[in-house]
């Protein structure tokens, strides 16, 4: 599947900090399960990819949430992260990937 990945990564290589941006902006569309674990929403989830820590943005959030679309990838460009569109398996439950 399609997604749009963001990068916990500067177009200069450096590494993006907080340490935990990844979760903190996925968090937004989250929910609490009966288990009182967060649940990550299908459209915005953090990964890790080659130690990495990334986000994936399904392309729907464009269109179900347009102004956190606009607010995550104008916040991605303003911190010059590495922003791309890449197929994308299934994110597992803890977020790990490649």
């Amino acid at each position: 599947m399609k997604k749009i990945l963001i990068e916990g990564r500067t177009q200069a290589g450096r590494k993006f900090r907080p340490s935990d941006w990844a979760e903190r902006m996925s968090g937004a569309l989250s929910t609490f399960g009966r288990d009182h674990r967060i649940q990550y929403s299908p459209m915005l989830q953090p990964l890790i990819i080659d130690g990495i820590k990334c986000i994936s943005i399904d392309p729907e959030l464009q269109n179900h949430f347009p102004e956190m679309y606009a607010y995550i990838m104008g916040w991605a460009n303003n911190n010059d992260l590495v922003v791309s569109e890449e197929e994308v398996e299934d994110v597992p439950a803890d977020g790990t990937q490649g």
